[in-house]
This record gives structure tokens, C-alpha cells and sequence, in this order.
């Protein structure tokens, strides 16, 4: 085999030709190169020896443009992918999209599932490596099930956690470190923070912050430590990359201005940026239309506009919003003839995109915003969002990321009028793809 060259980030070269250990934890900060190290550690087993490798997260719709999109540009960068249907050479590692899975040359194959389709999991045998990425997303239940689909009759088994802190209530937490309901304490965090590589029963743990990709723009550093300055959840766990409590209130950053002094403001936001959403409900709940505007410079969210009323038909609610008509709005996709009805009668509406997930990755977008500003002319809104927290499971008193203490319809109207925002993700990778020190 060639000789294979690429540039890595010092934090992870030891990391990279580890194989003494089963389980592998890798956590930290945002952009710290923890999922992109993995891969190419998988990548270069795969090219050493036959394997067949699960690459699981918790929703498999995200998987395409996060594992399997890094796996291609790895293999891409290495000269060694072909795409699915243009064989060349036989030997280079041939990419499916569907179903999504990679074959190397000598037989290995890296194939993806997700753990919101339980039934794929079932027949796949003789799995020597998994990789559960974002694994504080996935159940606890989940990751023992995974276990058990670990099994190999002569091949080393190995299981690689990465993910971002979140709380001290997450599983990661309880299971790898400190678990306080049961008085047991595996690992204190602390420790690994000071340390930043640990083995403590048989667990490789390896902590790692932004600073340790040489790779990062100075622009995507300073944008995560203003994150101090708006939002001490969020900057923990993107910047220190640590455990800790969280915070129960859903936009810490929001704030309530003027109509006027919002009007000016929104005024000079390009039409591109300025957003329409409108969530349906009648009886106990509300028709909510949401009008807002992204200053991107500034990470600065408008809401500018609210309709809000409930116990009216569609019918009645077209002639109140009928100065809308011109506008494009996206609306919730669960209500298709209500969407179909307002089309009939003129309107731009259009019906969201939803997924298993979606919910939560909705609220995490909304909260990315370094401020919220609601207009005086947005009551409803600024009092459904100004105490928004989140709900707490009853059984275990753990917060619930995707689930609020009300129905906050103006909530979800935001939501839907991002739905054709494409924010710029904190987390994106600035990948390796220069050559050059061997690895």
C-alpha cells in the first residue's frame, strides 16, 4: 500500500494510532477536529485490515452531510474515492448514497444508521468498530443496545463516543463520570479537563478545545468567545467544552425595544433576510404569524410584526392577514389542506420542513442569535418568550431541550420562518485538507 500523508492536529496524533483500548470518549469544545480525527483513525484501520464499521447517530437524516459528507472528503483529500456508479479504479474506496455505506478495496465497509430506525439495526452482524457521533443525543438505552451489536469472533472491538457537554443530567455524564444518584464516581471531570487525556478503566477519555486545531480562523474563535457576552450556557460547552448546570431559560438573550426604534432597524435588513412563519391552531391554541428580520453582521434576530388570534377560521383568518398575500410565508407542513387553502385564496405559503429532531435543532438555531430583540408591537410574542423555560421530566427532575413549560405558538412561528435561513452552524468543521506530515 502507498504511502498515505496528512496534516494533523498534534492534540491527536497519539489518539490517531491508539488501539489498546475498547471504549473511546472524545468530548470538548466546538471545532476542536474530534469527529474529523475519528474518521480519518477509521479510514486508515479500514485501509490496514478487513473491517466493517457502524457509524450511528441519533436522527439518521443527519448523518448524510455530517459522517458520511466528512468520510468523502477525507477519502477525497487521500486520493482514494470514487463515487457510486463511476468505477475506475479498483483501488479506491467506492461511495454509496443510498443506502449510504463505503467499501474499501480489501473489504471493509463503513455503513450508517441512525437510532430513529431501530428495525435497521437488527441484521447487522459482525461489527468490530462503532462510531456514535453527537452521543449525548443518543439514549442511554440506545448506546447498551449498541454494545451488544459490538461482537466480533476474532477481531478487536472498539466503540468511539464524540460529542459536545451539555449537563450534568445527560447519561455521559452519569455513566463515564459522576453518577450522583448512586454515590459513584468513575472519573471527575476535572481531572480530564487538567490533564486532557485519561484512561481510568479500560475508557481512553480525551478532552479538547478549539485552540487545539491549529486549522481554525481567528474570526470562528472570537465568534465563540462572544459567546460569553450573551448566552454562559452555550459558551461552556462551544468554548471550555465543559460539563456543568444549565440554565432553565430558553433565550437568555431576548430583549424587548420600541416599535419604532425596531422599524429602523429592520428597515436597512436586505429583503433576503427577513422571514415570514405562521403556526395554525383554533380552540385553545393560536393562528400565529411571525414577521422577522437577520442582521447577519451583528447575529442580531428582529422580531418585528405578530398577528395572533385564536378561535377563527381559515376563512376569517385569510381577510384579516389578507395584506400578507405577497409575501412568503412557511407554515407548519402538519395542516397541508390549511396551507392548500390559503394557496386557493392567493397566498405565497409554503409548509416546513420537519424531521425527527427537528424541534430541538430549531430552538438550538433560534438561540444561536447573539440577541433577540421583540418589538412593543409583538406582545404576544414577548409574553410567551420572555419566561420560556424549559420542562422538566417528572421521574427524574432532567430538563427536556425540546419541550417548554407552555405552548408557545410565536415559538414555533419563529421557527417556521427560519426554516429558509441557512445560519451558519458554530459547529462546522473547518476540515483538515492539506497534505503533508504523515499519519
Amino acid at each position: 500500500m502507498r504511502l498515505i500523508e496528512k496534516e494533523v492536529n498534534p492534540r491527536f496524533e497519539n489518539f490517531l494510532f491508539d488501539w489498546n483500548y475498547k471504549t473511546y470518549l472524545l468530548f470538548g469544545g466546538y471545532g476542536s477536529s474530534k469527529s474529523y480525527h475519528i474518521a480519518l483513525k477509521i479510514v486508515l484501520k479500514c485501509l490496514e485490515e478487513k473491517r466493517k464499521v457502524l457509524v450511528i447517530r441519533e436522527v439518521y437524516e443527519t448523518i448524510r452531510e455530517s459522517c458520511f459528507d466528512l468520510f468523502k472528503e477525507i477519502l477525497e483529500d487521500m486520493e482514494l474515492l470514487e463515487e457510486d456508479g463511476k468505477r475506475t479504479s479498483k483501488n479506491k474506496v467506492m461511495a454509496k448514497a443510498s443506502p449510504m455505506s463505503l467499501k474499501f478495496p480489501n473489504g471493509s465497509k463503513i455503513i450508517f444508521k441512525g437510532m430513529d430506525k431501530p428495525e435497521k439495526l437488527k441484521s447487522i452482524n459482525d461489527v468490530s468498530i462503532i462510531w456514535v457521533e453527537e452521543a449525548s443525543e443518543v439514549k442511554y438505552s440506545g448506546y447498551k443496545e449498541l454494545l451488544g451489536r459490538l461482537r466480533h469472533p476474532t477481531l478487536a472491538l472498539h466503540i468511539f463516543l464524540s460529542y459536545n457537554p451539555v449537563d450534568e443530567q445527560n447519561w455521559t455524564f452519569s455513566h463515564f463520570f459522576i453518577d450522583r444518584e448512586n454515590d459513584k464516581e468513575t472519573l471527575n471531570p476535572e481531572v480530564l479537563y487538567k490533564y486532557k487525556t485519561v484512561v481510568k478503566n479500560g475508557t481512553y477519555y480525551h478532552h479538547s478545545l478549539p485552540d487545539d486545531n491549529l486549522f481554525l480562523p481567528p474570526s470562528y474563535v472570537r465568534q465563540l468567545d462572544e459567546l460569553k457576552d450573551y448566552d454562559l450556557d452555550l459558551y461552556r460547552v462551544a468554548r471550555l467544552g465543559r460539563y456543568g448546570a444549565n440554565g432553565k431559560k430558553v433565550l437568555p438573550q431576548l430583549v424587548q425595544v420600541a416599535a419604532d426604534i425596531v422599524d429602523k432597524q429592520v428597515a436597512i435588513i436586505p429583503d433576503e433576510l427577513k422571514f415570514n412563519g405562521m403556526d395554525f391552531g383554533f380552540e385553545t391554541s393560536y393562528n400565529a404569524l411571525i414577521r422577522v428580520g437577520v442582521d447577519e453582521e451583528n447575529m442580531i434576530l428582529y422580531i418585528y410584526h405578530e398577528y395572533y388570534r385564536n378561535k377563527m377560521t381559515d376563512d376569517q383568518t385569510a381577510k384579516e392577514i389578507s395584506y400578507m398575500k405577497n409575501e412568503l410565508i412557511t407554515a407548519d407542513n402538519e395542516d397541508p389542506k390549511a396551507i392548500r387553502y390559503y394557496n386557493l385564496q392567493g397566498f405565497r405559503m409554503r409548509g416546513c420542513k420537519k424531521w425527527a429532531g427537528s424541534r430541538l435543532s430549531n430552538t438550538r438555531k433560534v438561540k444561536r442569535f447573539k440577541q433577540i430583540v421583540v418589538s412593543t408591537a409583538c406582545p404576544n410574542c414577548w409574553n410567551e418568550l420572555k419566561d420560556l423555560t424549559y420542562k422538566k421530566d417528572k421521574k427524574t427532575d432532567r430538563l427536556i431541550y425540546d419541550e417548554f413549560n407552555i405552548d408557545p405558538h410565536t415559538f414555533s412561528a419563529i421557527w417556521y420562518a427560519l426554516d429558509l435561513y441557512d445560519m451558519a452552524d458554530l459547529k462546522s468543521r473547518e476540515r483538515n485538507s492539506k497534505r503533508g506530515v504523515s499519519a
